[in-house]
C-alpha cells in the first residue's frame, strides 16, 4: 500500500464516525468533494472499497469495519507518543482536548477554562460538550485526552479520579413552595419533566423515582436544563436539577427550591482519561483544577438557595401583611 498517509486514515475514521461525507469534511475542515476525492484514493490504494455510499449516508463494507478498527489503533498510538513528547516536559503543553457533558458544562466549564489558562499558559485548550456516551466512545478512540462525566463509567480502558458529590434538589413552582415536599413515590404520581434520552441526568432521576422500568404517563422532556426549569416556573409540572446548577438555572424563572428527603439522590462528578495515556501525572493538576470550580459552584448555589428562601420569607410576610 505505498502512498497511503496518516491523512488518508484520519480521513476515513472521520467519515466512518459521521456516517456522512458532508458531516466528516466539516470536522476535517475541508471541503466534501475534496473529501470524497481522498476516500477514491484510499479505495484505490486498498484495491478494494471501504465504503457503500448512499444517497445521505455511507455505510462501511465488511472490509471497511475492519480496516476502521486497524486505522484507530494507528491514529490511537500515534496521539499517545505525542503525548510522552509532551509528558516529558512535566507541564501542560499544547493541544488538550477535555470533553464535559450538558448538565455539568455551563456551571463549571468557564471556572476550569479560566483556571487552566492561568495555571497553564501555553496550553491550547479545546473544551467539547456532549452526551455521556459519545465522550467515551471519544476517548476510546483517542479524540479526547479527558472528559468530566458523572461517574460510574464502566469501560476498564480509562481511569477514573472521583472529585466530588453533588446533591440533586426538587425545583417546583413557587406557588408551591409551602407545600410538603414530595417523596418518590408521589412524585411518580406528579408530572415530571425530565432531559431527553441519551443524558444520565435522566437516567439517575428515574432510578431515583424508581420509574427505570417504565416511564409515567406525565413524564415530559425537554432538551436541556434550562428548558426544564422554565417549564416549570410556567407551572407545567416539576423537575429535579442537580445542585450546582441551582445559581444559574432559577435567577429567570419564578420557581422554588427544595431539598429532597433521605436518602437524598446524587452524583458522583469525575474526570476520566485514557489508563495508557502518559498525561496522567499532569491530568491530576486538572482534577484538581475541577474539584476546586465545583467546590465554588456548589457555595454559589447554596447562596442561591438560602437568597430565595429570604425571598420567599419575605413575599409571604409582605401577602400577610
Amino acid at each position: 500500500m505505498n502512498g497511503l498517509t496518516l491523512k488518508h486514515l484520519r480521513y476515513f475514521d472521520a467519515l466512518a464516525r459521521h456516517g456522512q461525507f458532508g458531516r466528516a469534511a466539516e470536522a476535517c475542515a475541508i471541503s466534501q468533494p475534496a473529501l470524497s476525492v481522498q476516500m477514491k484514493e484510499l479505495e484505490e490504494l486498498i484495491g478494494a472499497p471501504l465504503i457503500e455510499r448512499g444517497a445521505r449516508q455511507v455505510r462501511l463494507t465488511g472490509l471497511g469495519e475492519a480496516f476502521v478498527e486497524r486505522t484507530r489503533d494507528i491514529l490511537r498510538a500515534l496521539e499517545e507518543l505525542g503525548d510522552l513528547v509532551r509528558a516529558s516536559s512535566g507541564t501542560l503543553l499544547g493541544r488538550l482536548r477535555i470533553g464535559v457533558i450538558p448538565t455539568i458544562a455551563p456551571y463549571i466549564l468557564p471556572r476550569v477554562i479560566k483556571q487552566l489558562q492561568a495555571r497553564f499558559p501555553d496550553l491550547d485548550l479545546r473544551p467539547r460538550e456532549a452526551v455521556t456516551q459519545r465522550l467515551v466512545d471519544d476517548l476510546a478512540a483517542g479524540t479526547l485526552d479527558a472528559a468530566i462525566l458523572a461517574l460510574p463509567i464502566s469501560d476498564p480502558s480509562l481511569h477514573k479520579q472521583p472529585l466530588f458529590t453533588e446533591e440533586f434538589v426538587l425545583v417546583r413552582s413557587s406557588e408551591d413552595s409551602g407545600k410538603p415536599v414530595p417523596d418518590p413515590e408521589t412524585l411518580r404520581q406528579m408530572r415530571l419533566l425530565l432531559l431527553e434520552e441519551g443524558h444520565c441526568f435522566r437516567d439517575q432521576a428515574l432510578t431515583y423515582c424508581d420509574l427505570t422500568s417504565s416511564a409515567p404517563r406525565e413524564l415530559m422532556e425537554g432538551s436541556s436544563l434550562t428548558t426544564l426549569v422554565q417549564m416549570v416556573g410556567a407551572g407545567i409540572g416539576v423537575t429535579l436539577l442537580p445542585e450546582m446548577a441551582v445559581s444559574i438555572e432559577t435567577r429567570s424563572a419564578p420557581v422554588a427550591v427544595a431539598r429532597l428527603a433521605e436518602p437524598r439522590p446524587a452524583r458522583t462528578i469525575g474526570l476520566v482519561w485514557r489508563r495508557a495515556n502518559p498525561l496522567t501525572e499532569q491530568l491530576m493538576q486538572v482534577a484538581d483544577i475541577v474539584r476546586q470550580a465545583g467546590t465554588e459552584a456548589a457555595r454559589a448555589s447554596e447562596h442561591a438557595q438560602d437568597r430565595m428562601h429570604c425571598d420567599l420569607v419575605d413575599a409571604a410576610g409582605f401577602t400577610a401583611a
